[in-house]
């Protein structure tokens, strides 16, 4: 077990394959990006020798972001390197749903256990216009895939931005709950990188969002009385079959439970998503450090991970990009 300062127990990695996606959302990333190059990324047989390292201390729960980590070469063979690693408890992926159609069931097959997808309009147009690109149908088409693929449950990430989004791309996410077993989780705007100015400005807090969906679909019910899954808060419409979810990381942190940390691309460990403090493993690893100087690395990562994101003191992480960090 590893536990940090505050007592907190951290057995949870977030694993940003690439930086590199087939999207452009206006939140996360420019138009016209530099991507960095191979050589800047941790390999393969590197990543799987610090993915090991983390194991070996305690940590059982992993998310493979990006970037689009579908993007990643060699991507279903890592999988399933990490998933038949002793004592890994869950492995899951964050994902754009562009590839799933055909990306679905070999993860599933290589042992991927669920995946979260991401889709902030159910409106072409709209998605369009936040995404950059015209392809809602291909996400659609992922999003039954993995769950024709057993990727289950579904969790379907929408990322509410004032306006950009509207109450009505709100209610049709809240709908799909009624009759499908997904749960729509709704994810506030987060001040990251060359975006945090914009995001501060299109931040819609839980309680719009409850409102909107109330007075058009009924009454929402507390799931858990109210405790938190993980960082969304559960509720649930009269009769549906799935859940909706809020992730309230600015206006209603829920740093006190945070189990995380975050391993970049390019091989640095981020304590926290919102700060700019990070732990260089990959200078080091490629200079020959033995494992013994990389756990020490990871351990001092742990100990001085911070209580809090710092937005209420004023303190923006603007040195990396979300589609850097993995979100």
């Amino acid at each position: 077990m590893t536990v940090d300062r505050f007592g907190r127990n951290i057995h949870y990695l977030r694993i940003s394959l690439t930086d590199r996606c087939n999207l452009r959302c206006v939140y996360c990333m420019p138009e016209h990006v530099q991507f960095r190059s191979r050589e800047q990324v941790l390999g393969d047989e590197e990543l799987l020798r610090l993915f090991r390292l983390f194991v070996a201390l305690g940590f059982d729960k992993f998310r493979l972001t990006g970037g689009e980590p579908t993007m990643r070469h060699n991507l279903v063979e890592l999988v399933r390197t990490m998933a038949h690693t002793p004592y890994v408890r869950e492995l899951a992926m964050t994902t754009n749903g562009l590839l799933l159609s055909r990306m679905a069931k070999p993860l599933a097959e290589a042992g991927l256990t669920r995946v979260n997808i991401s889709v902030d309009s159910l409106d072409p147009a709209r998605y369009a216009a936040l995404t950059r690109r015209d392809r809602l149908d291909e996400v659609m088409a992922g999003i039954h895939a993995a769950e024709e693929a057993g990727l289950r449950p579904i969790k379907l990430n929408t990322v509410v931005a004032r306006d950009f989004s509207e109450s009505s791309d709100v209610i049709d996410l809240a709908r799909l709950t009624l009759d499908h077993d997904w749960h729509v989780r709704y994810i506030e705007m987060m001040p990251v990188g060359g975006s945090a100015d914009f995001a501060r400005a299109q931040i819609v807090t839980e309680a719009e969002l409850r409102d909107h969906i109330t007075a058009a679909l009924g009454r929402l019910e507390t799931v858990n009385d109210g405790r938190l899954d993980g960082e969304a808060r559960l509720f649930r419409l009269a009769g549906a079959r799935g859940t909706l979810g809020f992730i309230s990381s600015v206006t209603a942190p829920f740093c006190a439970g945070c189990s995380r940390l975050r391993l970049t691309a390019d091989g640095r460990i981020r304590m926290c998503l919102l700060r700019e403090g990070e732990i260089d493993l990959l200078t080091p690893l490629r200079a020959g450090a033995m494992d013994t100087e990389l756990t020490g690395l990871i351990r001092r990562a742990v100990w001085i991970k911070p209580w809090g994101h710092g937005l209420e003191h004023g303190a923006i992480a603007t040195n990396l990009g979300m589609h850097e960090i993995g979100g």
